[in-house]
């Protein structure tokens, strides 16, 4: 029996945020709690919610910061308008229009009328979002290293992938607003002298970095909370279409390198076990058991929470801050949290497989289980 350390990755996607945060509120409940938390974009402000305030505190913190975003202009959106699907694109226009309290306001400038010539590196300014995360988080605790929290951002100027950690540096809001300045929404967030934007743009899931990160001598379970779904039905619309676009330019790209990772880390383990039959002539050589040694890992459980929207949800669905939606949300990550956490093999710390065994919740009530190679 092998205890492992426990992490949650947290995927960006805007508006549908609030869907982690109603995993989080479920998973606040059980007994073993993760000692890791990862995030890009919007995954790294529950990320910071969480990593930044007191145990018995965070849900209500979570609570506060998505109340706040979806208190503006949508929630006075009378019935008679339309159906939800209709309401819904209102709610994403008022929010492009008049911004989010708390997140970020239009800019306003006569430069915008010069379109993509404009001298200008957003059209919103996140300014709120600093004043939100300073009142929100503790950014004492998050240094204190209670538990360790990792940010994904991008370097603007040379487009690589960077991770702002609080196990090697001060974490700051600068780091978690860099995280989700997406462009060209959000202008480039500087942080040491180097100008930032979301993760998002490289990679959506902080998955790898932990992965590359956590020690090989360690067993490892991973909870991963995933914003787009990958399967959906074939689009009959123009929105449906950019919905569908978006979803599949998310997701596919984290179920890729989430195979990806998991193929390469069983493989080394293979060739690992391989060397142990080895004669001892041969396994003891100092090259063969130092290559021994880098191939080598403790088992890791995989376990992907994946947010399924509803028939009425469009390609503005990330940017829908509407009360309604953010509550709708939350309780389908609390409900799918609770569906999991029902399963005896579910986020358990004494893990049993070796190598790699990934976990998808597919319908509701059902876990799929991809065993190691």
């Amino acid at each position: 029996m092998r205890f492992a350390r426990k992490a949650l990755v947290l995927q960006g996607g805007g508006a549908l945020g609030s869907y982690q945060a109603g995993v989080y509120d479920a998973l606040s409940r059980h007994r073993d709690q993760p000692q890791w938390i990862a995030g890009v974009s919007i995954g790294a402000i529950n990320a910071a919610l969480i990593a930044g305030n007191a145990p018995e505190r965070r849900v209500a913190r979570l609570r506060e910061f998505w109340e706040l975003v979806s208190s503006g202009p949508s929630q006075r959106l009378p019935s008679w308008m339309g159906d939800r699907a209709t309401l819904n694109q209102w709610s994403a226009n008022l929010a492009s229009l008049f911004g989010i309290p708390g997140f970020f306001k239009p800019r306003v400038s006569p430069q915008l009328m010069l379109g993509g010539a404009a001298p200008l590196l957003s059209y919103y300014d996140t300014s709120p979002l600093r004043e939100t995360l300073e009142r929100l988080v503790d950014f004492d605790r998050i240094n204190a290293r209670e538990m360790r929290l990792s940010l994904g951002a991008v370097n603007v100027r040379n487009g690589n992938s960077v991770y702002f950690d609080n196990a090697v540096q001060k974490i700051g809001p600068e780091h978690i607003m860099a995280s989700g300045a997406l462009p060209p929404g959000f202008a480039p967030v500087e942080v040491d002298g180097e100008q930032y934007w979301d993760g998002g743009l490289v990679s959506n899931t902080p998955l790898q970095y932990v992965l590359d990160n956590h020690p090989r001598s360690e067993a490892l379970v991973v909870l991963q909370v995933d914003l787009f779904n990958a399967r959906g039905p074939l689009p009959t619309t123009l929105s449906e279409v950019m919905e569908r676009q978006k979803d599949i330019t998310y997701s596919s790209r984290t179920r890729m390198n989430t195979d990806a990772l998991a193929a390469n880390m069983n493989l080394q383990q293979a060739i690992a076990d391989l060397i142990d039959k080895l004669p001892a002539g041969l396994r003891n050589d100092p090259s063969v058991a130092a290559i021994q040694s880098q191939l080598t890992h403790q088992p890791i459980d995989i376990f992907h929470l994946i947010y399924r929207d509803k028939p009425y949800e469009r390609d503005s669905k990330d940017y829908e801050f509407s009360r309604a939606t953010v509550e709708e949300h939350w309780e389908a990550g609390a409900r799918d949290m609770r569906c999991t956490l029902g399963h005896p093999e579910a986020l358990r710390s004494d893990v049993q497989s070796n190598g790699v065994t990934t976990f998808d919740l597919g319908e509701p009530g059902a876990i799929r289980v991809k065993r190691p190679m």
